[in-house]
């Protein structure tokens, strides 16, 4: 009998046609899909805790079930012929048909929202220098001397003698062309590049924030700071992981899937830097730094170092230094004169992309203690003032980009995004479509209006008792699922995009309380380690794609943020995007990066006894909401925050 089996991939995504993969009999569908090129998600990193991957077995052996695929499908799609394609091995010859949950087209990327140069206290020195000089090629046997030596001559000033080897296989004809007029390129002193004529007025970076979920990138003028273009979309490594440690686990003491991620990534920046070229009407041979944040794991991923330790613990990365790697050497093929710049990591999971967030809301000059927050798939926390910064990370996993919850979807057409009940329910769908699903910043608001309505207990527990004393649409809404569980039913089947109830199950609330405590625990624990009361803390900044979409009053109603009066809390728009382009206009903030790095304690959450009661006491919901008129006192803020600490 042959070790490989045949597995015919059928209607796929836009309607693509039929695609043929070879593997060894005993591996997943998912595995499969994979190596054939067909990108099927596996948002949990293929460990069974989602529904990204369903298929349908159309023809051949269908295995039995695992437990997975009964949690997440129901008996009645096992029995259907459903599986996950990371849980089903293959047997024999098979025809599958790959299930989207839906389709996520418009999926919103949050750019920075504003130009770093808009910022005044902005030094402008990128590192980069355009010069044009005249050179002399040559001209005596009896002067000992060479092209290279000529342009250093005419270049004064360059802090070393080294030209990398594809500007000196250019030096001939450059030299000799343009009646020895020269363009030299220098970062931070050394030459980058040379070119024939004057080229001075072309001097441009592109800086990036690569995100678990997104990636955005801007196109900036070094020499006036000016945006000239943007670009993002879905980072393409999701279907790979939709999380920090899915992605890790995908990847984890396996460099062939490692380098799949990493090229994944290379090849969108590529892509990106192109486009936004193109958009500018600019040459990308003119691009001259590139600056990368983004989290421990996407920094590691994207220059090839394994991070497979970084998901064990004690979670250490492999490097925290800020780096300057030249773009030949990822290699950004598109920008090879590139001097492609990392900020660096403070330790664990708080990483570059954290330093950038620093750098834009510039939290370090404040005389009162702020506090910044980046609520995504790895949440970030920083408080502090201008005496003393403290980071912890905060792993709330991707719920609340829709991942693991039944009708989850990330924040695109058709998605669900604001919920009202007033005796009945209504929801606001992005796009103005009937609803195909539920994404992040419905869920929340989904859950403070269900405990409002008493449709749900503070527990999270679904109200079970005195149902008649609900409004009957209300009520009605709380029905049985064939597993036997109740659901609350959000759009009935009829006003919905498919044929079928968009729900939120015990299960999905369970998701979303595991996800707001980790946010909100960290955010308590940090102030359990600054001695900080609420009244103390006078600001809350709300950064990253998420942040910028959910309702604040909701977010405090469920003890996603902390009980500060709402106009305490802020949206700051995409700090991480910012604060790169900060770093690729000056180097200033780029050293700046590294001093604040330097001296930010970061506490390790897990380590702390304390953290366990903190977590449990920030699962449950119906959290005070205030305004500033009728905030507690501040012993009473003080006390409340001692009580949650456990002391």
């Amino acid at each position: 009998m042959s070790q490989t089996v045949k597995v015919i991939f059928q209607g796929l995504e836009g309607g693509a046609p039929d695609h043929i993969a070879s593997a060894l009999r005993g591996a997943s569908i998912l595995d499969a899909a994979h190596s054939g090129g067909v990108e099927i998600a596996a948002t949990c990193g293929a460990r069974g805790r989602c529904r990204s991957c369903r298929i349908k077995v159309v023809r051949g052996t269908v295995p039995p079930p695992t437990v997975q695929d009964t949690v997440q499908l129901g008996s009645e799609a096992v029995r259907d012929g459903f599986r996950l394609a990371c849980q089903t091995k293959l047997v024999e010859d098979s025809i599958v048909m790959p299930m989207p949950l839906r389709s996520e087209a418009g999926h919103q990327i949050l750019g920075s929202g504003k130009s770093a140069s808009d910022d005044s206290r902005l030094v402008l020195d990128s590192g980069v220098e355009k010069r044009l000089v005249k050179a002399k090629a040559p001209v005596s046997e009896h002067h000992q001397t060479s092209d290279h030596e000529e342009i250093l001559l005419a270049a004064e000033g360059a802090a070393a003698r080294e030209m990398p080897l594809d500007v000196l296989r250019k030096l001939p004809a450059i030299l000799r062309s343009q009646a020895g007029q020269v363009t030299v390129t220098k970062f931070n002193g050394r030459i980058i590049d040379v070119e024939a004529g004057d080229t001075t007025q072309h001097c441009y970076g592109m800086s990036f924030d690569i995100g678990t979920t997104s990636i955005v990138g801007s196109l900036l003028d070094l020499a006036s700071g000016e945006e000239l273009a943007s670009v993002g979309s879905m980072n393409p490594q999701a279907p790979f992981g939709g999380d920090l440690m899915s992605r890790i686990a995908f990847a984890q003491f396996d460099d062939k899937k490692l380098q799949t991620l990493r090229v994944k990534a290379l090849n969108a920046i590529n892509d990106f830097i192109k486009e936004a070229c193109d958009k500018a009407n600019v040459s990308h041979e003119h691009i001259y730094k590139v600056v990368l944040v983004g989290n421990t794991c996407m920094h590691h991923i994207l220059l090839g170092i394994d991070v497979s330790y970084v998901g064990l613990a004690p979670y250490a990365p492999v490097v925290r230094d800020a780096l300057v790697i030249p773009a030949r050497d990822l290699p950004l093929k598109v920008a090879p004169r590139a001097q492609v710049c990392t900020l660096p990591i403070v330790a664990g999971f708080v990483g570059a992309d954290t330093m950038a967030c620093v750098l834009a809301t510039r939290i370090y000059e404040s005389k009162e203690i702020r506090a910044l927050v980046d609520i995504g798939t790895n949440g970030e926390v920083v408080m502090g003032s201008r005496d003393r910064l403290v980071a912890c990370s905060a792993p709330a996993g991707p719920a609340f980009e829709g991942a693991q919850i039944r009708h989850g979807m990330r924040g695109a057409v058709g998605a669900i995004e604001r919920v009202h009940i007033d005796g009945d329910v209504r929801c606001t769908v992005i796009g103005d479509q009937p609803a195909s699903g539920i994404c992040g910043s419905g869920l929340l608001d989904a859950c403070a209006k269900m405990v409002d309505a008493g449709v749900m207990e503070a527990s999270g527990l679904f109200r079970r008792k005195k149902l008649d004393e609900l409004p009957a649409p209300l009520s009605k809404r709380l029905v049985k699922n064939l597993e036997g569980g109740t659901e609350f039913v959000l759009v009935w089947a009829e006003q919905a995009a498919k044929p079928e109830n968009v729900t939120l199950t015990q299960g999905d609330v369970r998701q979303l309380q595991l996800a707001k405590s980790a946010i909100y625990s960290g955010i308590a624990m940090l102030q359990h380690v600054m001695q900080v009361s609420h009244d103390q803390l006078q600001e809350l900044m709300l950064c990253g794609g998420f942040g910028n979409y959910i309702d604040i009053e909701s977010a405090v109603k469920i003890r996603l943020l902390p009980e500060l009066p709402v106009d305490r809390i802020t949206y700051v728009g995409n700090a991480a995007a910012l604060g790169a382009q900060m770093a690729l206009l000056s180097e200033t903030e780029r050293r700046r990066a590294t001093e604040l790095a330097n001296r930010m304690e970061h506490v390790a959450l897990a380590a702390r006894p304390e953290f366990q009661e903190i977590f449990i006491e920030g699962m449950k919901f119906a959290g005070r909401v205030t305004h500033s008129s009728d905030a507690r006192p501040a012993s009473t803020a003080s006390t409340a925050m001692v009580g949650a600490a456990g002391e």
